[in-house]
């Protein structure tokens, strides 16, 4: 299998500064194995940008072929936050999402998540989420103490409940097959917050290129208030 990576990043229209981090930051395609990746930090001034950074860093530091599973991957990211606050105090309390994917030629996609970025597959017209969120209303939701509907309005719905900086986060980690023709979108909370799923699925229905549907979702979910820093990275599946 053959991908097709690009990510488009901004910082919204009310926020004053951009806590997300994506890597890679240029477009790029290989028929090799390829880390894509995005954090949202937070943790108020710039502990929130530090965050996200210095736990990307951290997990896309080997090289994609190293013998590193996604989730490896992950938690040398949650290492490298937590000491960053040890030795800086002034960083106390920050924290980020980070969401992984390990993409290799024989068609998977390995997969390690913490927090309430997602990753979505778009294929034959269909747009699934397959990272859950660690979130209270996700968890509400999972116990059938609210719908998902209630969810988007819920006044809590913005608490993490898993975070990297926290000494004990663990990734969810599993594998996707992929094929010929599917899209892979992961982005932080600043997408999914403005954009409905069908509206999601229209942009990536509509775009021709990985590029081309990165900015068209970064500028919808601008269009929609872009209350939130919103990053996307869009990787094509082909043979």
């Amino acid at each position: 299998m053959r991908f097709t990576w690009a990510s488009a990043t901004h910082v919204g229209l009310v926020r004053a500064g951009n806590e997300d981090s994506v890597h890679p930051k240029t477009d790029g395609s290989v028929a090799e194995p390829v880390v894509i990746a995005v954090a949202d930090g937070m943790g108020g001034a710039v502990a929130g940008e530090v965050a996200s950074r210095v736990a990307i860093e951290a997990a896309v530091a080997a090289d994609p072929a190293a013998d590193l599973t996604p989730g490896e991957r992950v938690r040398l990211g949650n290492e490298a936050v937590v000491r960053a606050v040890e030795d800086d105090y002034t960083l106390s309390g920050m924290g980020t999402t980070l969401t992984l994917g390990l993409f290799t030629p024989s068609g998977a996609a390995h997969i390690a998540h913490v927090g309430d970025s997602r990753m979505y597959l778009f294929r034959d017209g269909e747009l699934r989420q397959l990272t859950r969120d660690h979130t209270l209303v996700a968890d509400l939701v999972a116990l059938g103490q609210i719908t998902a509907e209630q969810a988007e309005t819920h006044p809590r719905r913005n608490l993490v409940t898993r975070v990297i900086g926290a000494p004990d986060a663990e990734p969810d980690e599993f594998e996707v097959s992929l094929l010929p023709g599917d899209r892979v979108v992961i982005c932080s909370d600043g997408l999914n917050s403005m954009l409905r799923d069908a509206e999601i699925a229209a942009c990536l229905e509509e775009a021709e290129s990985p590029s081309e549907a990165a900015w068209s979702l970064v500028e919808a979910a601008n269009a929609a208030g872009g209350t939130d820093n919103t990053t996307v990275a869009v990787v094509d599946v082909s043979s």
